[in-house]
């Protein structure tokens, strides 16, 4: 972006700013904000807020000119570079299925309309390619203008077709699963890992979830639905304990408990896959006649870079491998 609107006028700068302004919202996970699960829930919070980062625009677009005393002339272009960057990466982040309080303070639902994994590099390469250009190019400006303004147009439809896969398989899966009769009160798809091809839907139905996985090339093949137990009961009493009360909001529902030994756990169902999730906390200790409420404390994250592999090979068959 910084190449896009000032390369012309101020050279490999605008890049280097437009760097560490779209990394600027996302350094809120530097402030401790309580404890783990106070961490995860309120991270892409007042930082990715669409309304303060536009009234910071033009304060750090004056900094920026203070600092580069040269281009003062250009301010207005610096003011929009750094609100294109600003508003652009907070947006991103609206589209990965994590959650983002783009409309702090007005409402701290943490939103979020998943496209794109976290990574995904058929969006991020062909800009990756055209900022490269534009940085090693030095003797060919306009070519390595051209070519990131290629990367960026390149990204930009690639994330028009990921709109468009989701609203097919969303279409789509909702209409299997009526057809095989699997019932659910809530649902939600996301892309599978670095891919928009496959897609991950998970599903509540009271004290059960289901996950079942549709790739693009699947037509009219029968779902595979796995189901699995929420465990709900083992929260009994719990309803008002901080760690508890914040993961049911910030999960919007999706989430399930189970038992660790002598601890209670809750888990993020959206993040992960069956039965390896990104995120999981014990909130309690096992007890009778009521858990009893501790400190919460992350759960580690076990993954195996085999399950990956069967990602590639589930794009191209129906049934998993």
């Amino acid at each position: 972006m910084g190449e896009a609107v000032l390369g012309r006028h101020v050279g490999r700068k605008a890049m280097v700013w437009g760097a560490v302004l779209g990394t600027l919202p996302d350094l809120d996970v530097l402030i401790p904000l309580g404890g783990p699960v106070e961490n995860f829930v309120y991270h892409r919070g007042f930082s990715h807020s669409l309304f303060l980062l536009a009234l910071l625009s033009p304060l750090i677009a004056w900094l920026i000119t203070r600092i580069h005393r040269d281009s003062r002339e250009l301010f207005l272009r610096w003011w929009l570079h750094v609100f294109l960057v600003l508003e652009i990466a907070v947006l991103l982040d609206l589209l990965t299925v994590y959650g983002t309080q783009i409309l702090w303070p007005f409402d701290t639902t943490p939103l979020a309309w998943p496209v794109l994994f976290i990574i995904d590099p058929l969006f991020t390469l062909p800009m990756v390619v055209g900022v490269s250009a534009a940085w090693f190019l030095k003797q060919k400006r306009n070519l390595g203008y051209r070519l990131n303004a290629a990367g960026l147009i390149v990204a930009t439809v690639y994330l028009g077709w990921a709109f468009g896969a989701r609203e097919f398989v969303n279409h789509t899966v909702r209409q299997q699963l009526a057809a095989q009769g699997v019932r659910y009160e809530k649902l939600i798809s996301t892309p599978a890992p670095f891919t928009t091809l496959l897609w991950r839907f998970v599903g509540i139905d009271g004290d059960r979830s289901f996950e079942t996985y549709y790739s693009v090339f699947d037509g009219d093949a029968p779902l595979v639905v796995s189901h699995h137990p929420r465990h709900l009961a083992l929260l009994a009493g719990l309803d008002e304990h901080p760690p508890v009360a914040q993961l049911r909001w910030f999960t919007r529902g999706f989430y399930c408990a189970s038992r660790v030994g002598e601890d209670i756990v809750m888990t993020d169902l959206r993040m992960g896959s069956e039965p390896n999730y990104v995120f999981g906390f014990s909130v309690a200790k096992a007890a009778e006649p009521r858990p009893i409420p501790i400190p919460a404390v992350q759960r580690d994250v076990e993954f195996e870079l085999s399950d990956l592999g069967w990602v590639w090979r589930r794009i191209w068959a129906p049934v998993p491998a």
